[in-house]
């Protein structure tokens, strides 16, 4: 398949283009938990996707809704029109997000949602006479996709560095939460580290909490490697955000939707944002979508700020709720319901933990943590070659026949929420087996 392939005109997003043209690996199908890769083999698939195959692949209703959607209406605005399935989408998803949290607007993408959401915030404050409130605070090593403001109030550097000189002005970042003398394989939250959040006291103070909009953060931070919150963070940052009248954003495009064993992150640790952004598993990846759900008092908050007949919000995409992603997302959120999807992932998570932990004192193997169905597998690097070590062992677990995600020097693993024990411990063994052979 490959020699008939022509693959100079696809520029390939987060690729080493050259030296995967090189070597393709194509996915060709994929159902339940593996991949078909285009030389016959069966990929076990260790990553979910890409963190968004929360219910496993192809399933057969979400395929069945999304060809219905296809055959009965192609395409219709939620410019000054609407239409069913974006309404039943909405109505469905704040049934699940925490409670007064069910005012949804519709993205195609995190990416989407990230810039959405910190125009919300921008929005609100104004609304209530606080225009002058215009920064935000992101976080180290945060990731909130690629739009501008996603890669302003994001903070790992290679995604910055390029843009910097067009990056919003009026941003600042706390620390991250990543301690290895510290927190070194921890199983589930490490209990060192919620003082990390007092920074924002110190933010505060230097920029005023009057210029401040809003706080985002990823409750569990994921493509920088998985960095599960200390004991005490989150809440930390809920109750300066409160003191100081700051909107609290939660990115919840990879913790949600079960990866942590309940429906957001939100939930499982018992904080209630102001903000959450979504998508990827909204509808189990399989058209694209985005969402952002918003506290009902802040979306009354704009939309009755004027005149009935006005357009409140000055902001949407033509693709917002679309009919296809909409039809998914209504037949994904019904499946999690009826199978339980969430309540598996949480009863799965102690057998995951175990098999993650398994590799302490594996070669290589600087420290392991987990939380949910999501593990982070970190490496020491090669002298003067960071990322290659994590890379070829990628490279050799792909061979294997375990599809897992590397990151820098972390290898990241976060499967479909339907993977049994078996399969468990198939991709933490060939992580184990790859490391031994890996220099």
């Amino acid at each position: 398949m490959t020699q008939d392939l022509d693959l100079s005109n696809f520029w390939m997003p987060f690729t080493a283009n050259r030296q995967y043209k090189a070597a393709p690996r194509l996915l060709v199908s994929a159902k339940g938990m593996y991949y078909t890769s285009h030389d016959g083999r069966r990929i076990l698939d260790g990553t979910g996707g890409l963190w968004c195959v929360n219910a496993g692949h192809c399933r057969d209703e979400i395929v069945a809704a999304i060809q219905q959607a296809a055959a009965t209406l192609d395409f219709a605005p939620t410019f000054q029109m609407g239409h069913p399935l974006v309404f039943e989408a909405a109505t469905k998803l704040a049934q699940i997000t925490p409670a007064g949290m069910d005012r949804i607007f519709f993205t195609n993408s995190g990416s989407e949602a990230v810039d959405t959401a910190l125009k919300i915030a921008l929005a609100y404050h104004r609304a209530r006479g606080e225009g002058q409130r215009n920064r935000f605070i992101g976080r180290e090593r945060g990731y909130h996709g690629v739009g501008f403001g996603g890669i302003s109030v994001g903070g790992i550097a290679t995604n910055r560095k390029a843009f910097s000189g067009a990056l919003l002005p009026a941003v600042d970042h706390l620390q991250h939460t990543h301690n290895l003398e510290h927190n070194a394989f921890s199983r589930g939250q490490p209990a060192w580290g919620a003082h990390l959040a007092d920074e924002l006291e110190r933010l505060v103070t230097l920029h005023y909490a009057s210029t401040i909009a809003a706080v985002i953060v990823e409750p569990m931070a994921g493509s920088t490697g998985v960095l599960i919150p200390p004991q005490g963070y989150l809440e930390r940052l809920r109750a300066i955000c409160d003191k100081h009248g700051l909107v609290l954003i939660f990115d919840e495009v990879i913790s949600g939707f079960g990866r942590l064993g309940s429906a957001f992150a939100a939930q499982k640790f018992g904080v209630m944002p102001d903000i959450m952004t979504l998508a990827k598993a909204v509808n189990n990846a399989s058209v694209p979508m985005g969402a952002v759900a918003v506290r009902r008092a802040i979306h009354d908050t704009v939309v009755d700020a004027g005149p009935a007949n006005a357009i409140e919000f000055f902001h949407g995409y033509t693709y917002s709720g679309h009919a296809l992603a909409a039809a998914a997302a209504c037949a994904t959120l019904d499946l999690y319901k009826r199978e339980g999807t969430f309540e598996r992932a949480a009863a799965m998570s102690p057998a995951f933990e175990d098999a993650a932990h398994s590799l302490k004192g594996t070669r290589h193997v600087i420290d392991v943590r987990n939380l949910g169905l999501v593990a982070g597998v970190e490496l020491a690097p090669r002298e003067g070659k960071p990322g290659t070590r994590a890379y070829e062992a990628f490279i050799k677990c792909y061979e294997k026949g375990v599809l897992v995600r590397v990151t820098g020097d972390i290898l990241a693993i976060s499967p479909p929420l339907i993977v049994d024990a078996a399969q468990i411990a198939r991709i933490f063994g060939t992580v184990g087996e790859v490391l031994g052979t890996v220099e």
